[in-house]
């Protein structure tokens, strides 16, 4: 069932900052928070058995325009984010952070408290995003390309390919995590491991099938800064009294330095769609099989200046006669490590809209973190 949280106790949770958490995603404080949290830091004992709580918020909003037939020029101006966050320590050992949203209506995105004594091994129990592809948990602020590549949006939870509505690529669950064996001059670790389990029915939301998700990845970083990952999905959703079967597989790849952003990704997925099941006949349509992949590579040209390609594709019923494929060119323009613009031209070539196959994309966007 959907749990339902009053305007009012979302915001008296986040300001007391109690230990809830959001996963990891490089939030940082902004030109606001940042006073804040120095006025906080000032009256906090210093022998207190938690920290003092670390406040941050960005606002995400763009303008958008494409010649698509039938979609009268896109989707103008909107605000894509706006959300609000806190982390802290406790007892040294664990870690919290809490995120909600609150453009629209407020809503609970991350709650999470973490023991993290050692980097071997961690846990981690609440609501985060689900650790399948290296995008899916990466800020939105660090991706690159403004929204994030169809493999997210459609095989990690974001208007989830199997018929799940969007869930950020979030899920309730609990997971285990570490970087192993420190190699070479650099002490680089070798191994990163994760392994989750999640109710499997998205953010906020209870189990409804008795049956949970299992989710994990290993990587390999034979070098600093370079990983090599295989990610795996074994789970079910259930909607409508209909059960799809998600059972995923992915490969991925990312490097990144103080000029270079390399990311590329594969995944499958072998499961039918909700729509694909037909009651009267009890039989499923479809090919039950669907993948996707995108590569991205960018370059800090200047201080304030990263342009980033990318091409990426999906295939909804994993033929070359359902494939998206979208071709981009981007760059961000970073004033301040608060304040970034972005301008992006999409060329999409989308067989199965068959009213255009073929059409242009235009983004301007900003992130402000206050």
């Amino acid at each position: 069932s959907e749990m339902i949280f009053s305007k009012y106790r979302l915001l008296t949770l986040l300001f007391l900052g109690l230990p809830l958490c959001v996963q990891a995603e490089e939030y940082q404080e902004g030109f606001l928070t940042s006073h804040l949290n120095r006025a906080i830091e000032k009256v906090t004992p210093s022998n207190s058995w938690a920290s003092a709580p670390q406040f941050g918020g960005y606002i995400n909003g763009q303008y958008c325009y494409d010649d698509k037939k039938g979609n009268h020029g896109g989707n103008g101006f909107g605000i894509r984010l706006l959300r609000m966050y806190v982390s802290g320590t406790l007892l040294n050992d664990f870690k919290y952070r809490v995120q909600v949203e609150m453009n629209g209506s407020v809503a609970l995105r991350d709650a999470t408290i973490e023991w993290a004594r050692w980097k071997e091994f961690s846990v981690k129990a609440g609501q985060f995003k689900r650790c399948f592809t290296y995008s899916n948990p990466t800020h939105p602020m660090l991706i690159g390309n403004g929204v994030y590549p169809q493999i997210v949006n459609k095989l990690a939870g974001f208007g989830d390919y199997c018929g799940e509505p969007s869930v950020n690529g979030r899920d309730i669950g609990l997971q285990f995590s570490g970087d192993l064996f420190p190699v070479g001059q650099t002490g680089h670790r070798l191994i990163r491991y994760e392994a989750a389990v999640y109710n499997g029915n998205g953010q906020n939301r209870a189990d409804n099938n008795g049956q949970k998700d299992w989710i994990g990845n290993l990587q390999v970083q034979p070098i600093p800064n370079l990983y090599v990952a295989l990610f795996g999905w074994k789970g079910n959703y259930t909607q409508d009294g209909v059960t799809v079967g998600r059972n995923r597989w992915g490969l991925g790849a990312k490097y990144t330095n103080d000029k270079w952003t390399a990311y590329a990704e594969y995944a499958h997925n072998t499961g039918h769609r909700i729509q694909d099941y037909d009651a009267d006949s009890k039989t499923w349509s479809g090919t039950g099989r669907a993948d996707a992949w995108y590569a991205t590579l960018g370059y800090q040209l200047t201080p304030w200046l990263q342009p980033f390609l990318r091409y990426d594709a999906y295939r909804e019923q994993a033929t070359w006669e359902s494939a998206k494929s979208i071709y981009s060119v981007v760059s961000n323009f970073t004033l301040h490590k608060n304040l970034m613009f972005q301008l992006q031209y999409n060329f999409v070539h989308d067989k199965p809209y068959v009213r255009d196959r073929k059409y242009n994309e235009l983004k301007a966007l900003f992130y402000i973190r206050f």
